[in-house]
């Protein structure tokens, strides 16, 4: 047999797999004719083109979306029948609106131009806010000569699934119709096979010249230098009859809710004007993907894909962000309590003590076409709670809320040690319990993420390298919490379970032939023997030894793993690595960040250093300045930027919060609210950053200002200002 045949097979075989093991893939099947822009406010986000369009080009999501479902796929912008020419598309920095900036082409009528290009400039300026998406057309003549056009908006909806809109196929869906509802207004209505109608209502100002179903015309008459403003409001599932509010009262009251939004975070300004961009770009992200949940603000996973509650990225993206501002991580615990199993029920991965992975509220999940409605096969997302919730109270002091959440806490722990590790060995481990769950339950959740030397998918029960580690450290700070309370028989028993787990662990997963740890062990307690990131997750946990955390380190940084741009998820030359892929050899920003956070721990600055450079000069080559879910994993050539995923999500939280989790590596920081102190342990700043200043810096009811200034290899801190009993200091170890 040839080797064009032989790889002809392999890629058939690996074809069939991808289409039989992974249900929930996100494809890929064209390029995006135009850039595309997002806005987000609470349970419902937008999806435009560089135009300001939805559904005018091919290649992207586009939509308004309320609570997993499309209400809005198409709105077009077009004059005379012909499509306007981009100037230029702008969020706004605070991410509170898009502005679009078009002119007009050469018009002609029977053979003759009658309107000149570049004569009309054309403003489109949208914002969301409360369900509805608003939006202006501002039109202007720049011409010595009056002019008359037709501008028509091209408008239709689906209702689709967000789940159809990613590529699921649906044998049957439900009804819909649209009607005119006045001379101003058009319903768009669907009732779903899960007996839920849900309702898109457009309303337009002033009275279009003509309105149909699916288009609004006005005829225009523009003197010289005249400027005419046309309003379209599109409202998800509001109470019939009502209107929306007006255009600028929206905008203003919704440009003020995002200031009150960010009152009471710290804020960061360095020397560097690149990475302030960053650092803004990142906040402002941060801001619009937080939710307002009943158990408070929730920072949803991105977009457009993961825009809802999800548990792993949610506590991780607040545990990133505790420094700056821990009312995140309350928010997030809260939430998560509040939805934590408390029964068995396999269709959903659930068992008692279970924290949340997703949840969904779009027809598909509820009528059970996806198991997402409440899907919690996440094996990582309990002991990240438990570990959450010791770190918070560690960054606080605030034991109400200790108290509020002790239950759940406790929930969690038993789950850890019962069905969280059905063979009693020790370590937690996860099967999906149908076939409709998600093979893979880490954070690497692709069907071909966890496998061996050969390439062999692991099969049976799997317990991930990483995941150890979280369950040490959250049974580590568990130990501090019950203490807390007085329970102390408990802490000393989660303390010695703690060591027993780190002892375990050494002797199962280390692997002295590569050099570092696991990925992960198979149903028959085989060590699959591949250099991965996972082990680097481990040094944050502190479950590494010293020596071992140094050789860890140092093969991170070398050019099978280290890029230039950041670590890989999995190491040049194992057998499944792609650096196109999802997880098996793509760049992550956030797993970049958790790897700086374990080299700061053990005393690694310069490697922090690396990987901080490394994630910044990517920033700076990425739209907008900011972090993508991940990007892939060539190696870094001269003069070229990153290579992007075409399919990540961006904004995505827990990329968002990394530049601020490398400065919190960098700078070392530590909270102790007990002795009113805050700590810089081993601060070392980055070549590219000579200063840096932190403003109401929080811990309790004090706050501080300081600024780090770099000298070479050290550093040296200034106190601007304090308010109430706050220590601030530099601890030198290793």
């Amino acid at each position: 047999m040839s080797p064009e045949a032989i790889t002809q097979i392999i890629v058939s075989s690996r074809t069939e797999e991808l289409a039989a093991e992974q249900p929930f893939y996100i494809p890929m099947t064209g390029p995006a004719a135009r850039p595309r822009r997002s806005l987000k406010h609470d349970d419902t986000f937008i999806v435009l083109d560089s135009h300001g369009d939805i559904g005018a080009s091919a290649g992207g999501p586009d939509g308004l979306f309320n609570a997993d479902t499309r209400y809005l796929a198409r709105l077009e912008l077009v004059l005379d029948e012909l499509q306007p020419l981009l100037l230029g598309s702008n969020l706004r920095d605070d991410n509170s609106a898009l502005t679009v900036d078009l002119t007009n082409p050469d018009i002609y009528q029977h053979g003759r131009i009658v309107l000149p290009k570049d004569m009309l400039h054309i403003v489109r300026t949208v914002f969301l806010w409360r369900g509805t998406a608003y939006q202006r057309i501002g039109v202007q003549n720049h011409g010595d000569r009056s002019v008359s056009f037709d501008l028509t908006l091209l408008f239709d909806n689906d209702f689709a699934d967000l789940f159809e809109v990613r590529g699921e196929k649906r044998p049957r869906r439900g009804t819909g119709f649209s009607k005119l509802t006045g001379p101003t207004d058009v319903l768009f209505e669907y009732l779903g096979l899960d007996g839920r109608t849900r309702a898109t209502a457009l309303h337009f100002d002033p009275r279009p010249t003509r309105l149909a179903v699916n288009a609004a015309t006005w005829h225009l008459d523009l003197q010289p230098h005249q400027v005419s403003s046309l309003f379209v409001a599109v409202s998800c599932n509001k109470p019939p009859g009502a209107r929306p509010v007006r255009f600028f009262q929206g905008l203003l009251a919704h440009r003020r809710e995002m200031r009150r939004w960010t009152c009471g975070t710290a804020t960061v300004e360095t020397s560097n004007d690149i990475f302030n961009e960053v650092l803004c770009q990142a906040m402002a992200d941060l801001n619009m993907l937080m939710t307002d949940t009943p158990q408070g603000r929730y920072p949803y996973a991105g977009i457009p894909w993961y825009s809802t509650t999800f548990g792993r990225d949610g506590l991780i993206t607040a545990m990133q962000m505790l420094w700056l501002d821990p009312r995140v991580a309350r928010g997030v615990l809260k939430r998560l309590a509040v939805h934590q199993a408390k029964v068995v029920d396999p269709v959903s991965d659930a068992e008692p003590g279970k924290i949340l992975h997703e949840m969904r509220g779009g027809e598909m999940a509820a009528l059970g076409e996806v198991p997402f409605a409440h899907y919690y096969g996440s094996v990582d997302a309990t002991p990240l709670f438990v570990l959450l919730a010791g770190l918070y109270v560690e960054r606080t002091g605030d034991e109400a809320t200790l108290v509020e959440l002790w239950p759940a806490i406790d929930a969690g722990l038993r789950w850890i040690d019962g069905p969280g590790d059905p063979d009693g060995d020790g370590f937690v481990e996860y099967q999906r319990a149908t076939e409709k769950g998600l093979a893979n339950q880490g954070w690497k959740d692709s069907y071909d993420a966890i496998f061996h030397a050969d390439g062999r998918l692991a099969e049976g029960y799997i317990a991930l390298a990483e995941v150890q580690g979280y369950v040490y450290a959250a049974k580590r700070l568990a130990a501090k919490c019950a203490r807390r309370l007085g329970k102390l028989d408990l802490a000393h028993e989660l303390d010695l379970q703690a060591t027993a787990l780190a002892e375990r662990f050494e002797a199962a997963f280390w692997c002295e032939e590569i050099g570092t740890y696991a990925l992960a062990l198979d149903g028959a307690k085989q060590p699959c023997r591949v250099r991965s990131s996972n082990a680097g997750q481990l040094l944050f946990s502190g479950m590494v030894r010293e020596d071992r955390a140094r050789r860890l380190a140092a093969d991170l940084l070398r050019p099978h793993f280290f890029t230039g741009w950041g670590i890989r998820t999995i190491a040049l030359g194992e057998a499944r690595y792609n650096p196109m892929s999802y997880h098996d050899g793509s760049i992550w920003p956030h797993d970049n960040a958790l790897i700086a956070l374990g080299l700061a721990r053990y005393g690694l600055k310069h490697a922090v250093g690396q990987v901080f450079k490394g994630m910044f000069e990517a920033a700076t080559y990425m739209d907008l300045r900011r972090l993508p879910e991940l990007f892939c994993g060539f190696r870094r050539e001269k003069g070229r930027g990153p290579t992007l995923y075409p399919v990540a999500c961006a904004p995505q939280a827990w990329a968002s919060a990394t530049p601020f989790t490398l400065l919190e590596a960098a700078l070392g920081l530590e909270f102790d609210a007990e002795r009113g102190e805050i700590r810089l342990r081993n601060p070392r700043l980055p070549a590219f950053l000579d200063d840096v200043t932190l403003r109401e810096l929080h811990l309790g009811e004090a706050s501080v200002d300081l600024r780090v200034r770099r000298h070479n290899d050290d550093v040296s801190l200034e106190v601007l200002r304090k308010r109430g009993r706050i220590q601030v200091s530099i601890v030198l170890t290793h």
